[in-house]
């Protein structure tokens, strides 16, 4: 059994702040790439970045610059530091592992998703 939960949205005003965190935890033998993903109301998922284990970067274009993706290997966390946040950020974060357990492969493990909300 492997549990993905993210914390840290909220709500902020525009050109403030968040960080998001991301705990996986169980069976893990293993964690691959991990990434952020968001999903504002009536628009699809969409990548925001996405970090591999061995700590290489990728950002969406719209985030350069300002938000930053990181790892923790030892505690099987990835965080999401958000800053200048704009209101077009607002949207429901989704932290995605890829993992391999001690008795399956490699899978992808989806958390429920946080919060986060930009004034103007």
């Amino acid at each position: 059994q492997v549990q993905v939960v993210e914390s840290g949205g909220g709500l902020v005003q525009a050109g403030g702040s968040l960080r998001l965190s991301c705990a996986a935890s169980g069976s893990i033998f293993r964690i691959n790439d991990m990434g952020w993903y968001r999903q504002a109301p009536g628009k699809q998922r969409e990548l925001v970045a996405f970090i591999t284990s061995l700590g290489s970067t990728n950002y969406a274009d719209s985030v350069k610059g300002r938000f930053t993706i990181s790892r923790d290997n030892a505690k099987n966390t990835e965080y999401l530091q958000m800053n200048s946040l704009k209101p077009e950020d607002t949207a429901v974060y989704y932290c995605k592992a890829q993992i391999r357990t001690y008795t399956a492969g490699f899978g992808d493990y989806w958390g429920q998703g946080t919060q986060v909300t930009v004034s103007s």
